[in-house]
């Protein structure tokens, strides 16, 4: 469990490293540590605090979004957010050095959100 990060939605760690590689949890668009904390409005402020979180986990292990290897991301409403989460995440990443991705539409997510990001980290 990492200081600063959202608490679980669900009996589970915010990561789990192995022989260099990290594998962290879906992180929700929770601003604060609480999970009574609101959502931000609109698919951007969303995908910022989700990428916020997931920097909170990887810092609090000892690794950076450039160890990150592998993203999978999640929408609600994939048809209306996928251009504006695109345009958000490309922000985190630089050109020439952005991880294997998934980005699938789902049904739901926990508490509402519509997007959750997980990824899997390995030191270089």
């Amino acid at each position: 469990m990492i200081s600063g990060a959202p608490d679980p939605v669900a009996p589970f760690s915010h990561a789990v490293e192995r022989e260099g590689w990290l594998f962290v949890t879906g992180q929700m668009p929770f601003s604060d540590t609480s999970l009574e904390a609101p959502y931000p409005e609109g698919i951007e402020a969303q995908t910022h605090q989700v990428m916020k979180n997931l920097e909170t986990v990887l810092t609090g292990c000892g690794y950076t979004l450039h160890d990150v290897m592998s993203v999978r991301i999640f929408l609600t409403h994939f048809e209306n957010d996928y251009e504006a989460m695109n345009a958000v995440y490309a922000s985190y990443f630089p050109d020439g050095r952005r991880p294997a991705r998934t980005c699938v539409g789902v049904t739901g997510l926990a508490k509402g959100a519509r997007v959750e990001i997980d990824l899997i980290a390995r030191r270089a």
